[in-house]
This record gives structure tokens, sequence and C-alpha cells, in this order.
């Protein structure tokens, strides 16, 4: 059995029942729940919604994305191995060990199969929650052209490239194109200032200023969580994205969740401790395959210049990655996760029939 059938690379095309158009990103698919297997599966399962909530299914692929683009290899892998898998387990780590510090919930009621979520719908907040506790990437680069004000914060001189903050810094961006906010371009993921939110509360999607208080807090608490739970596996967390969305309990209580994935190789960089007081940076997370990328091709700048951006649409689709490339992303992936979470990631045989024979049998959500 070739390595390209342990590989979810589609995840839209499930026979799962929906009467709404699937919903498919870079790496997730989501399925809406008819109203009935919604209604159905709170009352079966007791799961803390409301007795209306709308249910999804979200099943994670195998795809890989880097610089905006999905990347393949030869012999016909359109992923890496155990990457969906490994996303998954690192985050349904974190989202437990939030609860039981009485943090805050997430979106996910379910967890069916390794690469499978039952989640509730929730109102997203309209900001990339970004927390900054090493100087490096993006960052860096704007720091070493004299940028010293980042999202309304100012940072001292004589910092070194990848040196660590003498705080954490949260430094929002929005999620998704926002328009009418004074002072914020009408493009993604552009960064705010903490004055850009709450003098436009409604514009991202918030409740009240005192919510802003809150998100900030959950970020720097749950970062906090993360971050010492990797020190004492020798791991540094340098910086993450969390997303934030508002849900309404059984009791009709609404409330901030955690939302999409968190403390993941995607969502943060991780570094090797011991190598990093040796000097280096070894990275256990996608930024190392980033890395692998600038240095894959001729013409680093296709990856890095927006204004290139049909070169390098055609750099993804023209160029498979050896083989060998998409194992060590595997390797890398696989092992963090194991790492954490201290279980084997296991590769399925065929993860798609897998996952339609469980959501059959055990959730009656096939059509």
């Amino acid at each position: 059995m070739s390595l390209a059938t342990k590989v979810l690379a589609v995840n839209n095309n499930l026979p799962i029942r929906t009467e709404q158009a699937v919903h498919s990103g870079k790496v997730r698919s989501v399925y809406w729940l008819t109203a009935a297997d919604s209604r159905r599966l709170i009352e079966q399962k007791g799961y803390d919604v409301a007795a209306d909530a709308e249910l999804a299914v979200m099943v994670i692929s195998d795809r890989i994305s880097a610089f905006e683009c999905i990347w393949h290899g030869e012999g016909d892998m359109h992923g890496v191995p155990g990457k969906g898998a490994s996303l998954n387990a690192i985050s349904n780590h974190w989202f437990k060990l939030f609860r039981e510090q009485g943090l805050a919930d997430s979106h996910i009621l379910d967890i069916p199969h390794p690469l499978v979520w039952i989640v509730q719908k929730a109102k997203p907040v309209m900001i990339e929650a970004i927390a900054r506790q090493y100087i490096t990437g993006s960052m860096w680069r704007s720091y070493a052209k004299g940028e010293r004000n980042f999202c309304g914060i100012e940072i001292a001189d004589n910092l070194n490239k990848d040196q660590k903050l003498p705080e954490l810094l949260i430094t929002p961006s929005t999620k998704g194109i926002l328009k009418g906010i004074p002072g914020v371009p009408e493009v993604d993921d552009v960064n705010i200032t903490r004055d850009d939110i709450t003098n436009n509360l409604e514009a991202f999607n918030f409740r009240s200023l005192d919510d802003v208080s809150n998100y900030e807090k959950l970020l720097s608490e749950g970062f906090a969580v993360i971050s010492d739970a990797l020190e004492k596996l020798d791991q540094i967390f340098v910086d993450t994205k969390f997303e934030f969305g508002y849900v309404t309990d059984k009791h009709g209580q609404e409330k901030l969740i955690y939302m999409d994935e968190v403390g993941t190789p995607d969502s943060s960089r991780i570094w090797d401790g011991a190598a990093y007081r040796d000097g280096n940076i070894i990275e256990n997370s996608k930024e190392g395959f980033r890395q692998l990328l600038l240095n894959h091709f001729p013409d680093a700048d296709i990856l890095l210049n927006k204004n290139r951006m049909d070169e390098r649409y055609a750099l993804a689709k023209d160029n498979a990655l050896p083989e060998a490339v998409l194992m060590s992303v595997s390797d890398t992936y696989t092992g963090i996760a194991e790492k954490i979470t201290g279980e084997k990631i296991i590769l399925s045989d065929n993860p798609k029939q897998e996952i339609i024979t469980i959501l059959r049998d055990q959730y009656d959500l096939i059509q």
C-alpha cells in the first residue's frame, strides 16, 4: 500500500448529510448538519448547547499549505501523512488543559475520529489573536528595517533576532476583510491596535469592552498554559495565533470560547530548547517547511513577494516535492504531537472510509 493512500487529501466530498454547500478551507472542510440531525445529536449525546444550536462535522485533511499555496509531492502524494491527525491531537490536548484550568471551552463537542470534530456554530470574533514571546519571523523583518511600533505597542531598540521579548506581546490582526473601520485598510490580515478594536466593537463582533479584556486574558493565559507544558518537554513556545467566538450553552448563557485550532505546528512556532541554548533554531512547526521551500527554489522572492502571486501559484502547481521532503515534514508533525500528548499517532490505511463508517454506524450522518 502506497503512502499516498494514507493521506486524506480531499475532505470536501464525503457523503455526509447536509442541506448546505460544504465550506472547504485550505486544510479543514465544514459540513453543516440539517436542523433535524443537529437536534437529534444534541438530545442523544447530551451536548452542552442550546436545543436549536447548529452543529457541523469538521474534517481536517492532510494537505499542507504555505505562502498561501497548497503543495504536493512525488508519487501522487497530495498531503503529509499524519499531519491532520497530529494537528487535531495537539489541539484536543490543549483544549482539555484549558478546560481543566478553568479558562474557556472550545467549539468542539465530540471527536468521532482522529481527523474529525463535531462542532457547534459560533459567531466568530473578527480578529486573528496573535501572541509573541520572541522576536522572529515577520516581526523581526520589520524590526530590522527600523519599525518600532507594532499594533500600537512601542518596542525597545537593540533587540537581536530570535531574542526573548521582555514580556508577551499581543499583536492582533484582522480576520477577513473588514470595511468602514477608520484607519484600518480593507484587506485581510492587517495589523490593528487595541484602540482600533475598542473603538469599533461591533465591527469586530465583540459584545462589550469587557469581552476585549476577556479575549486578551484568555489569549495570554492560554499561551502560558501551553508554554509551561512545552517547557517541561524542553520545547519553546515562540508565538501563536488563537481565534475566538461566541456560543450559547443549554442554559441560554452566551460565552466566549476558543475556536479553530490552538498551539499546533500550523498556528504556532515551536523551537527545540536544547538547540536554542546552543545558538541554533530547530523548528518543530510548519515554519521549518516554509524555510525548506525558501531554500528549495532558486528564486525565493516568488514566495515572499505578493506581487508575484501568479508565479507562486504556478510554482506550487507545477513542482512535485520529493517524497523525502514530505516525510520529513510528517516526522516533524507526528514527532511533536507524540511528544505533547504522550500517545502514538496512528496513520489510517484508508482514512476516508474509516470516517464514513464511523459517521454512519455511530452518528447516522451518512446519506
